[in-house]
């Protein structure tokens, strides 16, 4: 079923990966990627029936799982970095909106290395809240997106303290470019972090996380469920996929798919956050078309293997398009609402349909973190070469 390196090194989505060789050549074999569509449609089916003969029940599930967890922690190195650093928060520029608040929110995931992004809370004073991390996926600076404000306002309003936060390389996280060739340890780590950092705010319920984002920010959402096991509730959206395995170093730049005696795919990956609840939600135009009669049915038999196959669901939308649209936010809000005790009645109009008319759509510079008022601290890891040194410093540590 493995292609040759030859074939891997001619597909398109490859290129990406490969456009740090240096680098790439120090940090891993590029055999033991998956980029892209690394399988035909039959054949990304036919891997999931080969991956099925490995176990038989929860037990050996559970040892497959753990290999495959562990894949996940060496090929992304995040083994080597420092769990704990100190998270220094930033937090200013809080505005007040109709049944929501947005704040500018700053935190070092490592020293000198900033996460950025935008803090939602909901105005009605609760004991604690359920907290969403809302990673985003490709486009330019898409933290500043409408639908990225419309779904982190809507589930404030609904109850939830938001987290949208920047990838790597965009909006305000500039200290390294988005292709650097660790990009995926950066990525997953920030994310394990963020929780971090939602947990240290004392109104939020730690054991009400959730985690939602479309295409690079869907594979973040399941690779981090995967590996954090305080995510409670998971909801990726177009991106899980037999076939397909992210066309970016920041999906599958690094070997967590592939190893000598392990071979994997985003499916398993997102299967990983058995038996907790997860929506995932497919449309009829991208890698995710077969999701009803392919993937949906084979991390549903891990379900079973829980007696919790009534945990996951599957929201397909057959006439749309590789985003997050309207109606694939209606599908989250209603999974989200159940699972994690959010109030869905605080975004339906008078007629009874959800509705985001609320929702005030502020302008990039308004959203930003870092400006001529707040400026980036000075003592930040600035460049590619500057932030490979220091991933280099800690893997020297940790050997």
């Amino acid at each position: 079923m493995r292609k040759s390196l030859t074939l891997l090194l001619l597909l398109p989505w490859a290129v990406c990966a490969l456009q740090h060789s240096d680098a790439m050549a120090q940090a891993v074999d590029p055999a033991m990627l998956c980029q892209g569509r690394y399988y035909t449609e039959t054949e990304g089916k036919a891997a999931l029936d080969s991956f099925a003969t490995t176990y038989h029940d929860r037990r050996s599930w559970e040892s497959r799982a753990n290999r495959i967890r562990q894949r996940i922690r060496e090929g992304a190195r995040l083994n080597q970095l420092p769990q704990r650093t100190p998270l220094r928060p930033i937090a200013h520029s809080k505005r007040t909106y109709d049944g929501y608040t947005v704040e500018n929110v700053a935190f070092e995931s490592l020293p000198g290395f900033f996460v950025t992004g935008n803090l939602y809370r909901p105005t009605k004073k609760e004991s604690s809240y359920p907290a969403i991390l809302s990673p985003h996926g490709h486009g330019k600076d898409p933290r500043f997106g409408k639908d990225v404000q419309q779904r982190c306002a809507a589930l404030a309003r609904m109850g939830a303290i938001v987290f949208a936060y920047d990838m790597v390389g965009t909006g305000d996280a500039k200290q390294t470019s988005h292709k650097h060739p660790f990009a995926l340890q950066l990525q997953t780590h920030n994310s394990i972090r963020a929780v971090d950092y939602l947990i240290s705010l004392p109104e939020v319920d730690r054991k009400r996380i959730g985690v939602t984002g479309e295409s690079g920010g869907g594979t973040q959402a399941f690779v981090l469920a995967a590996v954090d096991k305080r995510i409670a509730v998971s909801v990726p959206v177009v991106m899980v996929s037999s076939f397909h395995f992210g066309g970016c170093v920041c999906e599958s730049g690094m070997p967590i798919h592939k190893s000598t005696d392990l071979q994997t795919s985003n499916v398993e990956i997102a299967a990983l956050a058995a038996p907790r609840p997860m929506l995932l939600v497919s449309d009829g135009n991208d890698w995710t078309r077969n999701t009803p009669e392919v993937e949906y049915p084979y991390i549903k038999n891990v379900y079973r293997l829980y007696n919790k196959e009534n945990l996951l669901e599957n929201h397909h939308l057959p006439k749309e398009g590789h985003d997050y649209g309207v109606n694939k936010r209606k599908g989250a809000y209603f999974f989200l609402a159940k699972h994690l005790d959010l109030s869905l009645e605080h975004i339906i109009d008078d007629e009874g349909e959800i509705s985001e008319s609320f929702v005030q759509i502020e302008a990039p510079e308004v959203l930003r973190v870092f400006n001529d008022q707040h400026p980036r601290p000075p003592h930040a890891v600035m460049g590619d070469e500057a932030v490979s040194n220091m991933l280099a410093s800690y893997s020297k540590k940790s050997k």
